[in-house]
C-alpha cells in the first residue's frame, strides 16, 4: 500500500459552457509568456529596446509550436499514419505530444525570420531568451501531468505518481515516476546555471543558448531513459536519447569554436535603435546644459522678443516720419 504520492487530475479539461479550457494548453500558454518576459528583461539589459523580444517571439513561437507537433508525429507515427491509424488525430496538439527538438529547430527558423525583419543579430537574441526558455519549458512540462502522460517506470518512492487506469488507450493504473516533475526541476537548474554563468562568464555570440541546449541535453537523456511510453529505439537506446547525445556534442562544439572566433560579448544588440540613441545623446551632450530640454522655449522666447523689438521700432518710425504725423 502507497502511503505517499502525487495524485494526478481528475480531468485535463474544465468546460466553460462550450468552450473547454485545458489545462494542457494553458501550461504551454503560461510557459511562452514567462519566457517572453524574462528574455525582455535580459534584452533590455544588454542595452536593446523593450518589446523587441516578444515582436521576434510572434514569429518564433508559432513556428515552434508547428515543429514540436511535426517532430512528434513524425517519430511517433503509428497513432496517425500506421494501421488502424488517424491521421486526423496529429492535429490534436491539445491531447498532447509536442518534440521540444522540433519545437527549438523550427522555433530558431522563426526567431532568425524575426530577426532578420528587425535588423537583430540572431546569437545576441538567442542568448537572451535562454534562460527563459528553459523556464517555460519547466511550466510547460506540468501539462503531461494534466493529461496523465509520459510518466517514468513503476515506482513506490514517497514522490511516485499516481496514475488512474484507462483501458480506451491501454493506460495501467499504479504509481510512477513523475518524469515531467523531473524534467521540470531539471530546467529550472538549467535556467540558473545559465543565469549564473552568462554573469560570471560575460557569455555571447550565441553561447548562452548552446549552454542551455547541453545542459538541458544532460538531463532530458536520463529522463528519457526513465519514461515507459512507446518510442523507436536504435541500439537499445529511445530515439530522443540519441538526438540529445548529437544535440549535446554539436552545442560544445559551437561554444568551443565560438570562443575562439569570437570572444568576449556584442557591445550592440539592437544596431538600428541603439546608434540612434547613441548619436541623440553625443548631440544633446555636445550643447550647453539645459539647452536640449529648452531649445524651443528658448527659440519661442526670442522670436516674440524680436517681434515685441520690431514693432516698437517700426512705432517709433511712424511717430517720427510725416506720413506719419498726417495720418
Amino acid at each position: 500500500m502507497d502511503l505517499a504520492f502525487i495524485p494526478s487530475p481528475s480531468t485535463g479539461v474544465v468546460h466553460l459552457g462550450p468552450i473547454p479550457l485545458r489545462g494542457y494548453a494553458f501550461c504551454i500558454i503560461i510557459g511562452v509568456f514567462v519566457g517572453v518576459w524574462l528574455g525582455n528583461r535580459r534584452w533590455v539589459q544588454r542595452g536593446g529596446r523593450s518589446g523587441t523580444v516578444a515582436d521576434i517571439a510572434v514569429w518564433a513561437v508559432p513556428f515552434g509550436l508547428v515543429g514540436g507537433r511535426l517532430y512528434h508525429v513524425i517519430t511517433t507515427y503509428e497513432p496517425y499514419f500506421g494501421k488502424n491509424g488517424h491521421p486526423l488525430d496529429a492535429l490534436k496538439v491539445w491531447q498532447g505530444g509536442l518534440g521540444i527538438w522540433g519545437a527549438v529547430a523550427l522555433g530558431a527558423l522563426g526567431a532568425w525570420i524575426g530577426c532578420r525583419r528587425r535588423g537583430v543579430p540572431m546569437p545576441a537574441y538567442a542568448d537572451a531568451l535562454a534562460p527563459g526558455l528553459a523556464i517555460g519549458q519547466a511550466i510547460g512540462r506540468w501539462g503531461n501531468w494534466f493529461n496523465q502522460e509520459l510518466y517514468g517506470k513503476p515506482t513506490d518512492v514517497p514522490w511516485a505518481l499516481k496514475i488512474d487506469p484507462d483501458p480506451a488507450i491501454g493506460r495501467i493504473g499504479g504509481t510512477y515516476h513523475p518524469t515531467f516533475l523531473y524534467e521540470c526541476l531539471w530546467c529550472l537548474g538549467v535556467a540558473a546555471l545559465v543565469i549564473w554563468a552568462d554573469k560570471r562568464f560575460r557569455l555571447g555570440h550565441g553561447r548562452v543558448f548552446a549552454l542551455y541546449v547541453a545542459a538541458y541535453c544532460v538531463g532530458r537523456a536520463w529522463i528519457e531513459y526513465m519514461r515507459v511510453d512507446e518510442a523507436h529505439h536504435i541500439l537499445g537506446l529511445r530515439l530522443n536519447d540519441w538526438t540529445s547525445l548529437v544535440v549535446f556534442v554539436l552545442a560544445v562544439v559551437y561554444m568551443i569554436v565560438s570562443a575562439r572566433k569570437a570572444p568576449g560579448r556584442e557591445e550592440i544588440v539592437e544596431p538600428e535603435w541603439q546608434l540612434a540613441e547613441g548619436a541623440q545623446e553625443g548631440q544633446d551632450a555636445g550643447k550647453p546644459a539645459g539647452t536640449a530640454k529648452g531649445e524651443k522655449s528658448d527659440k519661442s522666447n526670442k522670436g516674440t522678443k524680436s517681434a515685441a523689438d520690431g514693432s516698437a521700432s517700426g512705432s517709433a518710425r511712424s511717430a517720427g516720419s510725416p506720413g506719419g504725423t498726417k495720418s
